[in-house]
């Protein structure tokens, strides 16, 4: 299969050959969904497509944006015969992948390509990772070797250890992966969508949604505050050691901050599905896809003023902030005003 020829997942596909076309691939990617063999097909034809010797199209990077499906080099990767494809599995009876597994996919991955231009490294069930493997795969997924690419498939992206995940950009495939659904989050983002839709994102628009994004997210921390300061052995104990404080206090900073870049990632989460609604439709895609069909009247609007391209833009943007907030400790303020300062609604 080509990697067009996925339509169920058209808008993490068309991310890949963005990235592609602008020459900026990532060298590790976490793919995560609802099967294992279907996040493989699409392995499998990402790997054609850096290496088909006859591609269909190409972008302005010189990369290939899919691939033929007819070429020696395609066959080979569809036969799982190509020398330069790596596939692993688990192995042993424990279902684990073990670190003499890893430790092998390592040294063929840092050999000289026999004749590709990417070597493509497939780990699949990358969840049975032992903490051995994780460990010793670590540094191959900080500093890969040139022109290498590293695929980790997985239908629990939470059961990898936070430092495999961290080095990887996460794409979710699968019904599983829905537009969120909690009240408060819709509510804002109806908020915002109304706002954009009133006209054209000119500076002093992009400032009112910037605000709009800053309060929720600011309102939001300091309900987190209120409510596990409520809770926290501090309220209910005047008579603690200093030590004893200190480690509580450590831990409710602790808790408050887990809990609030995971809302902080709810929030823009469905930001992002709905700059995904609008590309579809600025796509011309059918409107049964959408993830916010009640905003539908208000995203046709935005989609008919920007091209597709301006729409994929702006949700590469907003991944892009998203996937760094949650991957490093960046200023978010400022992160989140040069994001949206560049969206073109």
């Amino acid at each position: 299969m080509s990697l067009s020829s996925f339509a169920e997942h058209r808008p993490q596909i068309a991310l890949l050959q963005s990235s592609l076309d602008a020459g900026r691939l990532g060298h590790a990617y976490l793919f995560s969904g609802d099967s294992v063999s279907a996040l493989e097909s699409v392995a499998c034809a990402l790997a054609k497509v850096l290496n088909c010797q006859n591609p269909p199209a190409v972008g302005r990077s010189g990369l290939p944006l899919d691939c033929c499906d007819t070429c020696s080099s395609c066959k080979r990767i569809d036969a799982h015969e190509h020398p330069d494809v790596h596939e692993l599995r688990p192995e042993s009876k424990l279902r684990q992948i073990r670190i003499e597994q890893i430790r092998e996919l390592i040294r063929a991955v840092h050999l000289k390509s026999h004749e590709a231009r990417f070597k493509v490294a497939i780990v699949s069930w990358a969840d049975r990772l032992n903490d051995q493997a994780s460990n010793a795969f670590l540094k191959t997924l900080e500093e890969p070797p040139p022109t290498s690419l590293l695929l980790l498939l997985t239908t629990e992206p939470s059961a990898l250890l936070d430092t495999i995940r961290s080095r990887c950009l996460h794409l979710a495939f699968g019904e599983g992966h829905a537009a969120p659904h909690d009240p408060g989050v819709v509510a804002w983002l109806e908020s915002f969508v109304e706002t954009a839709a009133q006209s054209k994102a000119q500076p002093l628009a992009r400032y009112r949604l910037l605000s709009l994004l800053l309060t929720e997210l600011a309102n939001r921390r300091k309900a987190i505050e209120k409510q596990l300061s409520a809770d926290s052995p501090l309220q209910k104990y005047t008579d603690m050691e200093a030590e004893t404080e200190e480690k509580f206090e450590s831990e409710l900073n602790a808790s408050i901050e887990a809990e609030y870049r995971q809302q902080r990632g709810e929030v823009l989460g469905a930001l992002l599905w709905w700059l995904r609604d609008v590309w579809l439709l600025a796509s011309g895609t059918s409107s049964s896809a959408l993830g916010f069909p009640n905003l539908q009247e208000k995203s046709v609007a935005i989609a008919r003023r920007i091209s597709p391209k301006q729409a994929l833009d702006n949700l590469r943007i907003v991944e892009q902030t998203h996937l760094m907030l949650a991957r490093s400790n960046v200023q978010e303020t400022l992160a989140l005003e040069t994001s949206l300062l560049k969206l073109d609604l």
